[in-house]
């Protein structure tokens, strides 16, 4: 624990950062994980809450000041989301969303773990309540700041520059692979709440109810291509 401490005192970026390199990590060697089964998944969540308890429980804020604004706004992305896909049969099939960039849809559970309730309810409290802390943390409490200045710490939380917008929405796009169009969109909104409320926990807020609306969607549907 004093090891930590003193690497945050010479690094205050790292509780910001930490948290997301892990979970990107995890992204990335995904396909080792799968001969641990269904245990992949409590063995991530379990990573990701220490980590987040080890680095970032200093950095992070669950203070709401606009609890219904954010609940409209995650349930507007939510739609916003979805909506293409429904209104537009193959919409997601076109090249501009499947290619060699970004990828091809797919489920981040293999088909069959799809029936399992232990699974299922992980992996929906991995996208409710430590994907939107997780992502938050990097994407608007850090990078929005550090694009501003490298010292940004004397940045306050929600400055704006048009600069730090576009540059963090469109790298937000980036992660979501093939949903990049509405992931930018996404990002442009998350981006303007956090310039309006200057708040961590209303950001987060919003990108819960937003994963909680999308994981009982998948659920409800089972289009699990939406759990990249």
């Amino acid at each position: 624990m004093a090891l930590i401490a003193s690497l945050i005192r010479r690094h205050p970026s790292l509780p910001y950062i930490v948290p997301f390199g892990v979970f990107v990590a995890f992204l990335g060697i995904a396909p080792y994980l799968t001969s641990i089964g269904r245990w992949e998944f409590p063995f991530r969540i379990v990573v990701l809450i220490a980590v987040l308890w080890l680095f970032s429980r200093d950095a992070i804020s669950l203070r709401v000041s606009h609890a219904a604004g954010s609940v409209a706004l995650g349930l507007a992305v939510f739609a916003i989301w979805i909506g293409p896909d429904l209104l537009i049969p193959g919409y997601r099939e076109h090249w501009l969303f499947q290619n060699f960039i970004t990828g091809k849809l797919h489920s981040s559970i293999s088909r069959d773990l799809l029936a399992d309730r232990m699974v299922l309810t992980l992996r929906c409290f991995r996208a409710i309540i430590l994907v939107p802390i997780v992502e938050e943390l990097f994407w608007r409490a850090w990078l929005m700041r550090w694009v501003i200045s490298p010292d940004f710490q004397k940045v306050k939380l929600g400055a704006y520059t048009t600069k730090a917008m576009w540059i963090t929405a469109l790298l937000f796009a980036s992660e979501h692979g093939p949903y990049w169009e509405v992931g930018l969109i996404a990002g442009l909104l998350y981006n303007c709440w956090m310039v309006r409320t200057k708040s961590l926990g209303d950001c987060i807020l919003a990108h819960a109810v937003t994963n909680a609306a999308l994981s009982f969607y998948v659920l409800q549907t089972g289009k699990w291509e939406y759990w990249l």
